[in-house]
């Protein structure tokens, strides 16, 4: 059985200050539970929630367990700090004459 090569893939981390790209070799078989990890490794200074945080394969979310090819993006999201339609109708709320 011949053995697979590696595969580069492009971890994106959402920061609140800007984002980050990050170019990982990765084995062949390697899933994005196993790029995060190798992230992880190189971008420890970061404050963020590795654990629990949601990813995606080119702006699509996805599982941990999900395998990417050869030059994906695997993106890594923070979590809003409030719901954006809750929000909205907040400032709606304050804008309206009183009657």
């Amino acid at each position: 059985m011949p053995e697979l090569a590696d595969k580069c893939c492009l971890i994106a981390v959402d920061t609140l200050a800007e984002p980050i790209l990050l170019h990982l070799k990765l084995p062949a078989a390697a899933n994005v539970a196993a790029a995060l990890a190798a992230a992880r490794e190189r971008l420890r200074e970061i404050p963020l929630d590795w654990e629990r945080a949601a990813t995606g394969i080119w702006g699509i979310r996805c599982e941990r367990a999900a395998v990417p090819r050869d030059g994906d993006r695997i993106e890594v999201y923070r979590a809003l700090p409030a719901d954006p339609r809750q929000r909205r109708r907040q400032r709606a709320q304050l804008k309206r004459p009183v009657r």
